[in-house]
């Protein structure tokens, strides 16, 4: 597994512009937001605003940081025994 971010200004219609494009070895897995200031406590966390494949959530979670969210998707990406 290789991820790889891409920084990239997404139009999610709030403030929530500055984003990150998460590839594994080429192929798109993730888009992950990170929260603006209308988000108070969530202020500044990264969001699982799309993923794909095995990185789909039906309840997509909030990270502290760009390292937890690469962990998380690291482990969703993982085969399943």
């Amino acid at each position: 597994m290789n991820l790889q971010l891409q920084p990239v200004q997404v139009a999610t219609g709030s403030d929530d512009a500055e984003s990150r494009l998460v590839y594994d070895d080429g192929l798109l897995v993730a888009v992950l937001v990170r929260l603006s200031g209308d988000h108070g406590p969530d202020a500044g966390k990264w969001y699982l605003e799309a993923g794909f494949g095995p990185v789909d959530d039906p309840n997509p979670p909030t990270f502290a940081d760009l390292h937890e969210a690469q962990d998380w998707i690291a482990r969703q990406l993982e085969p399943q025994p």
